[in-house]
């Protein structure tokens, strides 16, 4: 009986030890850290120029918990000039091409480095944007799954979104709307 008890023991200390051996440092931090939404000031978002630091670090925890689930996926668009935003605003409208945005130069989260846009890959690595297809045979859409992976590190998925289902992207805006952040801009 003893013997037993003492065993018991033994793996569970072996069984904790090879959780903590194997789990992302990163997602044990999140335990403790509050995730979604840090205290992040319009100044420094108009200043950055690029994706903010948060939102690139989710964009790597997305990669890698996909990746883990046997989805492969790869960035294909971060932040945008606002020249960027316009011509791609101009695709399916003055331009040839189908609509990929209903956002102008300066009114999209990718304007501001908040916004990511991703793609999953099929098993020859090339891009397919069927939102329906479960290439890892989980029950549920590959997209839906990184959509769900994102909003569980606090991200918003335009999967969600009502109108314009933008599936491959995602945003976190820290509490401050497009408005906020082009009064901002106008004020530096």
């Amino acid at each position: 009986m003893k013997w037993s008890f003492g065993l018991t023991i033994l793996w569970t200390g072996v069984f904790i030890l090879a959780v903590l051996f194997f789990v992302d440092n990163t997602d044990l931090m999140e335990i403790t850290e509050n995730p979604f939404q840090p205290e992040v000031s319009a100044e420094e978002i108009i200043e950055l120029n690029g994706l903010h630091p948060s939102v690139e670090e989710k964009r790597d925890r997305i990669i890698r918990r996909a990746g883990a689930r046997g989805i492969d996926i790869v960035i294909t668009e971060e932040y945008r000039t606002k020249e960027e935003q316009d011509a791609l605003y101009a695709q399916g409208r003055t331009e040839p091409g189908q609509i990929v945005t209903s956002a102008r130069g300066g009114e999209s989260y990718h304007n501001y480095g908040l916004a990511f846009d991703f793609a999953v890959l099929d098993e020859d690595g090339e891009i397919h944007w069927d939102v329906k297809r479960d290439g890892n045979n989980s029950g549920t859409a590959d997209y839906k799954e990184v959509g769900e992976i994102g909003k569980d590190l606090g991200l918003e998925w335009g999967g969600d979104w009502q109108g314009f289902t933008d599936y491959p992207h995602f945003q976190q805006s820290y509490g401050w709307n497009i408005s906020d952040l082009q009064r901002a801009e106008d004020s530096l």
